[in-house]
């Protein structure tokens, strides 16, 4: 079955010009858009599964906001100088574009356990769950416009042209290097307890791979996968973990709607609530509160 990424976005401000251009490949999917901005433009977007965006042409001198959450920290830059952002799967971005006229851009969605497959398993989850927004390498913008090229290509090259060229791309952004086969060692028992404290006092906010590293001084690298090696999760799951025990404690008080919950439990809205409750729990958040009569 075709991969078909999976996603829900409220924007204004924005309107296609001609038709999009799609390419399919083993578990990748590329778009090349052509928009036209309003003076003011933007909104939010979620996907379930991991994107990668590449600017290939802006007309317009002004410079975009974006925020990986509601109420989070802002990060102003030109797309024109910092072209490249990658949003992990189920991370909110928020963005507001002004003086935009136009732009050209490249969207590439993966399927992460296709990809992981075909990697024989060589894939950092802590590098896929971490966000980078306004980057710039001029050897993945060369390897963009070449993706972007082909998928507007009337007569398409042989699959595995685009295929290897956007595997290539996905595996550079994201350094997916083999993991290492030797057994990585533990947190020690007071770093693992700071880390975790602070994961559940803060789960409701965006929290920094940097931030806990730095809790227990030690390397972002390093940290990620000690943790792992601690709890069988990277960081950045045990936070969803925490959002959705609270959001189990609400929902068995009774007292609060679904659409509150979410909003409560740090989501963006009870659709992306219901997506996450979903996929750890395997039924949704109304379902759930039926079965345990709350």
């Amino acid at each position: 079955m075709t991969f078909q990424p999976r996603m829900q976005n409220r924007i204004e401000g924005f309107s296609v010009v001609g038709d999009l251009s799609r390419r399919h490949w083993n578990g990748i999917v590329a778009d090349v858009w052509n928009v036209e901005c309003a003076p003011h433009a933007g909104g939010y977007y979620v996907g379930r599964d991991p994107r990668l965006f590449v600017l290939l042409d802006k007309r317009g001198p002004g410079s975009s906001r974006m925020r990986l959450s509601s109420g989070g920290k802002e990060t102003v830059a030109d797309w024109g100088l910092q072209p490249i952002a990658y949003i992990p799967a189920d991370f909110e971005l928020w963005a507001e574009l002004a003086d935009h006229r136009f732009m050209r851009h490249l969207d590439l969605h993966f399927d992460v356990e296709t990809i992981r497959r075909r990697l024989a398993d060589d894939l950092d989850a802590e590098r896929l769950a971490t966000p980078q927004l306004f980057f710039s390498d001029n050897r993945l913008l060369s390897l963009a416009h070449l993706i972007a090229a082909e998928c507007c290509n009337p007569l398409p090259l042989h699959d595995l042209y685009g295929d290897g060229l956007s595997l290539a791309l996905l595996i550079d952004v994201m350094k997916l290097a083999k993991v290492q086969g030797r057994k990585r060692s533990k947190l020690a028992g007071w770093q693992l307890r700071r880390a975790t404290d602070f994961i559940e006092e803060n789960c409701l906010r965006n929290i920094r791979l940097e931030e806990l590293a730095g809790l227990v001084g030690l390397s972002q690298s390093h940290f990620s996968h000690a943790f792992k090696a601690s709890t069988g999760m990277a960081p950045h799951q045990w936070q969803v973990n925490a959002r959705l025990r609270r959001a189990k404690n609400l929902i068995r008080r009774g007292n609060l709607s679904l659409i509150d919950i979410a909003v409560e439990t740090g989501f963006a809205d009870q659709a992306h609530f219901t997506r996450v409750f979903r996929k750890n729990f395997g039924t949704t958040p109304a379902n759930w509160r039926k079965s345990n009569g709350a």
